[in-house]
């Protein structure tokens, strides 16, 4: 009685398993799908609540002199591998808040803050929550201006700003010419991952095969004198 009643609820949670992946797949399709219109749109202008899934524009001014170097990122190069991180620089938006932007990465240790136009200008993106850091990640250091984790909070104090915009603004933009030391953009708004059609079948797969095993464990104990 005990093993049919516990590959009974083991069949059950193995399907329930199942189900919620694959509506976690339609899910992600969804927010596909939305990714997908939005990178065929035109940027619209930064929301109060904006979404990471949208491409967006803030208006203001660059605060000049300052800089972070975020990550410790190292690509690919034909004369060999190149250390380098992603170059954030503060930006002032027409009410006062400041925007920590990441421009991209650069092939440098310790920021460099660009010459930006001095002006009234835009950048285009998309934004990035706060990153908690993970047990492996670097210790940050404000003296420096060298940081490990994505925390706009802790990079605005560094940089000399008592409040800042609560996430980071993802710059979008062409690519410079190879060799060039200057920021390499994101191309693309993020995507999820979505594995979570094969982890549905698994689950499924589980509770097939645990069907398959209970039913020759049922057998063999009938056989038994």
């Amino acid at each position: 009685m005990a093993p049919g009643i516990a590959a009974f609820i083991t069949f059950w949670l193995l399907i329930a398993l199942g189900v919620w992946q694959l509506q976690r797949f339609k899910l992600k399709e969804g927010i596909e799908a939305v990714i997908h219109r939005a990178a065929l749109a035109a940027p619209v202008a930064l929301p109060d609540t904006p979404s990471p899934y949208e491409k967006v524009f803030v208006t203001g001014r660059w605060v000049p002199g300052k800089a972070g170097l975020y990550g410790d990122i190292v690509h690919d190069a034909p004369a060999g591998p190149i250390a380098g991180g992603e170059l954030v620089m503060p930006f002032r938006r027409p009410d006062g808040e400041i925007v920590l932007v990441d421009l991209g990465w650069v092939p440098e240790q310790n920021p460099s803050p660009l010459p930006e136009p001095a002006g009234e200008t835009r950048v285009v993106g998309y934004v990035h929550a706060p990153i908690l850091p993970g047990w492996f990640a670097g210790p940050d250091d404000p003296s420096q201006e060298l940081y490990y984790t994505l925390n706009p909070a802790k990079m605005g104090a560094g940089l000399g700003f008592a409040r800042v915009a609560p996430y980071t603004l993802i710059a979008m933009g062409p690519l410079p010419p190879p060799g060039s030391p200057l920021p390499e953009p994101a191309q693309n708004l993020p995507k999820p991952y979505n594995h979570s059609y094969g982890y549905a079948l698994t689950w499924f797969g589980f509770a097939l095969v645990l069907v398959f095993e209970f039913f020759f464990f049922a057998r063999k104990r009938l056989n038994e004198p």
